[in-house]
């Protein structure tokens, strides 16, 4: 079943956007609401692109104004030779937000995205309304899964063939049979690109001991966060435990804990109608 099925009978427009210095290239939907100065972004993980989120956006087109980007380094954006930080990532939604006449954002990050939208509440606080931490990134260093990340992602983007990429997309699925010759050709298209190899190690420096540990978010920074938080966690995330996800929302004042079932570390592909759900009442409420 292609990617793109869930966008049957949503309207959406995907461009560029110069944000600050780099060209940006984004997903825009929920029309009805485009008036409007507020939106909920989706911000993808570490080696991502805005595709994580075609299963979503058209629930949540219908309530919001929705972007989804990639961001600084990923995708189709432009990739400046440098490592990318927690604050990078930041500065760069900041200056999206800037070019798209946002004054205020839900955001829902997965992975890395969540780490960037914990990175903006406490730091950016009126720039941001909700936030939803989805797996996210940023709250512990485990050797043994950055590792095994590391080596997947460095191998998928030097050495490019279909295999090495299916094997990157295998490790964010519970059920590895839910990746589909198209997500490993979109990937591999990414992923070819003259200067993704080089970008790749940008990305990914944030998963080498010396560049994770600083940049990890501190409980002081937790205790910074003031908007309402909803970090949703899953069974079988091959990154981290469901106590680390109950951490972080113990960290975090009045954040609600929600744990999906037989998902790994996407649950916003794997089982997008439930993850639909949860998300709505969370930001509707």
């Amino acid at each position: 079943m292609s990617m793109w099925l869930s966008m049957l009978g949503c309207e959406y427009r995907m461009g560029y956007v110069q944000a600050g210095p780099i060209r940006t290239r984004y997903l825009e939907a929920g029309f009805a609401h485009a008036g409007s100065s507020e939106a909920l972004v989706f911000l993808h993980g570490s080696g991502g692109y805005l595709e994580a989120y075609v299963r979503n956006i058209a629930a949540h087109a219908q309530h919001f104004r929705v972007f989804a980007l990639d961001m600084i380094g990923h995708g189709y954006s432009d990739k400046p030779d440098q490592d990318y930080l927690p604050r990078d990532y930041a500065r760069h939604l900041c200056d999206f937000m800037d070019a798209m006449g946002l004054t205020r954002i839900h955001i829902s990050g997965e992975s890395l995205g969540g780490w960037v939208a914990e990175h903006m509440a406490a730091y950016h606080p009126q720039r941001v309304g909700k936030i939803i931490l989805n797996t996210a990134a940023g709250v512990h260093y485990d050797p043994q899964a950055s590792e095994r990340l590391y080596t997947l992602s460095i191998k998928a983007s030097s050495e490019p063939s279909r295999d090495n990429i299916r094997k990157r997309l295998e490790w964010l699925m519970l059920d590895p049979s839910i990746v589909t010759d198209e997500m490993v050709e979109m990937r591999y298209r990414v992923y070819t690109q003259p200067d993704w190899a080089r970008s790749m190690k940008h990305i990914m420096c944030l998963h080498t001991p010396e560049v994770r540990l600083p940049n990890l978010m501190t409980p002081e920074e937790w205790a910074r966060i003031e908007a309402p938080t909803l970090v949703l966690w899953t069974t079988h995330d091959p990154g981290s435990t469901v106590e680390v996800g109950r951490k972080l929302a113990d960290g975090i004042r009045g954040a609600q804990f929600v744990v999906m079932d037989q998902c790994g570390h996407w649950p916003q592909f794997e089982d997008a109608d439930n993850f639909n759900r949860i998300q709505l009442a969370f930001l509707l409420a």
